[in-house]
């Protein structure tokens, strides 16, 4: 894919990544109660839907870069993209990366595993996350996938992770990342939180060449990426933070997934 550096919102083209992305967004804003123009289509499905749906999302889009202008500021029209990271906490390679994001005064997304939350002095490291600005979500308490298991194991799997979170920071969960991408649907009315995916996805926990995760991240990423990356790893760390580097000198905007799905 030929970057075009920082400003992709002018492109024309109607990728599979923005077509997954469109429809996420009604999914995101149906699930918050907002209302969707024509949602009666989705539950027919078809190329018509998803033409709908992205129609739905670039309109949103192009209010919400109004709204900025308007706001003014130096970042009004920086183009977004959010850092979210699995599987942690880690003893080792967390309190690094919190300290890069700090230093880059950058905020991020991570989804924690309840067990590694009880390891050792990692209830501090939460802490220090939330205290610094982080979005924490949920990614179960044992990374398992949730449709595998019974309704009951799949509720104690996301709730037991909550209560762990919610006791050290005081604040609700709102946000999960299912591990592997697999959801159960029925689960969102009991436990009220929203499931968050990925767009962009450099495999990291696959390799430790560092030079080969930056690079998958920057010639791929685009506007509104939702990218996934591992803070259990020391290479995921180092790269983490050069893909920060790159791309704020792209004029990329680092954000949480909260505030990328809200706008």
């Amino acid at each position: 894919m030929e970057k075009n550096g920082g400003n992709k919102s002018g492109t024309n083209r109607v990728s599979a990544k923005r077509r997954m992305q469109a429809l996420g967004l009604v999914y995101i804003l149906l699930l918050t109660g907002i209302a969707v123009p024509k949602a009666e289509g989705a539950e027919k499905g078809g190329a018509a839907c998803a033409a709908e749906s992205l129609d739905v999302t670039e309109k949103a889009e192009d209010q919400k870069t109004e709204r900025k202008k308007a706001e003014g500021g130096e970042n009004a029209e920086a183009p977004c993209i959010a850092l979210t990271f699995d599987d942690g906490p880690s003893t080792a390679y967390t309190p690094v990366l919190l300290d890069g994001l700090k230093e880059r005064g950058v905020h991020a997304t991570f989804f924690l595993i309840g067990k590694n939350i009880e390891q050792g002095d990692n209830a501090d490291i939460v802490k220090r996350m939330y205290e610094e600005g982080h979005l924490i979500g949920n990614h179960t308490y044992s990374h398992v996938e949730i449709t595998k298991l019974d309704d009951e194991s799949a509720y104690k799997e996301i709730s037991r992770t909550n209560e762990l979170i919610e006791g050290i920071t005081g604040a609700r969960v709102e946000f999960m990342r299912p591990p592997f991408g697999s959801w159960q649907k029925e689960l969102e009315a009991r436990v009220q939180v929203i499931p968050v995916m990925w767009t962009v996805d450099p495999l990291d926990w696959a390799t430790e060449n560092v030079d080969e995760i930056v690079n998958k991240v920057v010639t791929e990423v685009e506007e509104n990426d939702m990218i996934l990356l591992h803070d259990c790893y020391d290479s995921s760390v180092k790269a983490a933070l050069r893909i920060i580097d790159l791309l704020q000198a792209e004029g990329y905007r680092f954000v949480t997934a909260d505030e990328l799905i809200t706008g």
